[in-house]
């Protein structure tokens, strides 16, 4: 967790969001978005070890009771800080030492002053207590909320999902992605006779006097606040194995029962070698101890952390459509691999900031064109990736506003994987960059980043200079062209670029069927070219997303 030790650097992160927003001219923030946004010393001043949340769920009025206990570690001496939970909760009582403490509200940001100073180093707990209608979510998984639904018996079948809306839009937590708790205990009840599952391993199932069931979930290894979910239904449960790098974790697979037939075969078709796939580009699955889940939920999917929701009715491709137009994207179902991705690159690797939620979804979309490459070839893959590209805006910056909860445009996905996929030829060398992308997930392991963190361990183990290729791809919204003429066996170049002194390296036809490097820059360079290729017959690597302009 990154301290923010003194008051005025909390307003200089203030000034630069306000900044960040004159520049791009996009959008107002207000005081609501800083305080869920920001980590304030009010927030920064402890780190969170262990949660258990207890949640009753009353299918029926759509209500949720329950609480939850912060165990924590000051990091500074303190007598007040800040925890969140959305305002159409209410919070009940905050218990301390078996006392009640004062707290106040403001927006969905809620304050406790505790009696006496926390000092710095040691070891303290309070517990919130809460109940009320949680947010419904209108279009799950991209508008966040909690999901009633019934499945096609008319059985009830409810979920949850809220990345980026925030989990404190139905539990009590420090709702920032900086600080990831160690470990969790989840105790969902339910009505008698469904079925809940969680993240993580369940420890026990005990029946109530009220005639509800509590499922006792715990999570042994850091997880973020939005991957703590629940599933509730009427459930077929069956588990493998997987013989991983690191040993063999447990496969649990639910599925309602009345899909169970047709879920079987078909993520059999899919899991394992996914896994072997990801284990053999990223390194071992980063949660062994809490196994690996995959179940069916009442929207189309999400990285639910060692309990990935599926949703996507046992069809190939998205929804039985192929994004890239390949062809390949029909090989495989997308919601599988693609929310299982996720495990290393959103879950094992957290950013601090959701700004930089490119790290999650670029390297996750890659995962994609990976998998199709360890299934069906190079050439697969890279048709995938490339075909992929007509998804592509460019309308905003792939990096968002930092402190205010604002990610970027959601070319985070396609672009943000062709510029991995860029980087890849850049390196030109497989071995190399797959060891890259096993460094990034054994070095910064089940922790949170920031982007500088993610572009400086690439630069550094490729050996190359990719700042201005980071800069060009993340933080603006234009492409690079590259301008060229073709004259009697002279080739002329340069880049236009937004990013000064662009000067990335590019794959182009010197002679006839084969690609050769070149190093343009903002100023016009010559090197010589085959007599046969003339301006219309240049090209460029097709690896490289770039713009290509004829000056002829």
């Amino acid at each position: 967790m990154r301290k923010v030790i003194y008051y005025f650097l909390f307003i200089l992160i203030t000034t630069n969001c306000a900044n960040a927003q004159l520049m791009q001219g996009k959008q107002q923030f207000s005081k609501a978005d800083t305080l869920r946004g920001t980590l304030t010393p009010l927030r920064s001043c402890y780190d969170i070890n262990y949660y258990h949340l207890d949640v009753k769920v009353d299918i029926q009025n759509e209500f949720i009771s329950g609480s939850n206990e912060f165990k924590f570690t000051a990091t500074q001496n303190f007598k007040k800080l800040q925890f969140d939970l959305f305002s159409n909760l209410k919070v009940e009582k905050v218990i301390y030492n078996g006392n009640s403490l004062p707290f106040k509200r403001e927006f969905n940001a809620v304050f406790i002053t505790f009696p006496q100073e926390i000092t710095k180093g040691s070891k303290d707990s309070f517990t919130v207590f809460y109940a009320g209608n949680p947010v419904i979510a209108k279009n799950p998984p991209w508008d966040g909320g909690f999901i009633f639904s019934k499945d096609r018996s008319g059985n009830p079948w409810v979920s949850v999902a809220c990345q980026g809306f925030g989990a404190s839009s139905w539990w009590p937590n420090k709702d920032h992605q900086s600080d990831e708790v160690d470990s969790i205990l989840i105790s969902i009840s339910v009505p008698k006779g469904l079925q809940e599952i969680s993240n993580g391993k369940l420890r026990s199932i005990k029946e109530q006097a009220d005639g509800y069931t509590q499922y006792n979930w715990f999570v042994n290894n850091p997880i973020n606040n939005y991957n703590v979910t629940l599933y509730i239904g009427k459930y077929a449960h069956w588990t493998d194995q997987y013989d991983g790098e690191k040993g063999k974790p447990e496969l649990d697979y639910w599925a309602l029962k009345e899909d169970s037939t047709r879920a079987r075969p078909h993520w059999d078709a899919d899991v394992k070698p996914m896994l072997k796939s990801f284990e053999h580009w990223f390194g071992p699955y980063p949660f062994y101890e809490d196994g690996y889940k995959l179940v069916q939920a009442p929207h189309l999917g999400m990285e639910h952390q060692s309990a990935v929701a599926y949703g996507n009715n046992f069809k190939m491709g998205y929804q039985g459509n192929d994004l890239s137009g390949s062809g390949w994207g029909l090989k495989f179902d997308f919601i599988t691999i693609h929310e299982s991705g996720h495990e290393w690159f959103g879950n094992n690797i957290t950013t601090k900031d959701i700004a930089d939620m490119w790290v999650h979804e670029a390297f996750t979309n890659y995962s994609e064109t990976l998998f199709t490459e360890s299934t069906s070839g190079k050439e697969a893959g890279s048709a995938y990736v490339i075909g992929i590209r007509k998804n592509i805006k460019n309308d905003k910056p792939i990096i968002g506003i930092y402190g205010v909860n604002q990610e970027g445009s959601g070319d985070m996905y396609y672009k943000g994987a062709n510029l991995v996929h860029m980087i890849r030829q850049l390196i030109n060398n497989d071995e190399k960059f797959r060891n890259i992308l096993r460094g990034l997930n054994k070095t910064f392991y089940h922790s949170t980043v920031t982007t500088q963190q993610i572009e400086g361990y690439i630069i550094k183990e490729s050996g190359l200079k990719l700042n201005k290729v980071f800069d060009q791809y993340l933080r603006h919204t234009n492409i690079p062209t590259l301008e060229y003429r073709v004259n009697n066996g002279v080739l002329k170049y340069r880049w236009i670029a937004d990013v000064k002194d662009f000067d990335m390296p590019i794959k182009v036809t010197l002679k006839p069927g084969s690609f050769s490097f070149i190093t343009p820059s903002a100023n016009w360079k010559t090197t010589t070219i085959d007599k046969s290729i003339s301006g219309k017959s240049f090209k460029t690597d097709p690896n490289f997303y770039i713009n290509i302009k004829s000056a002829n």
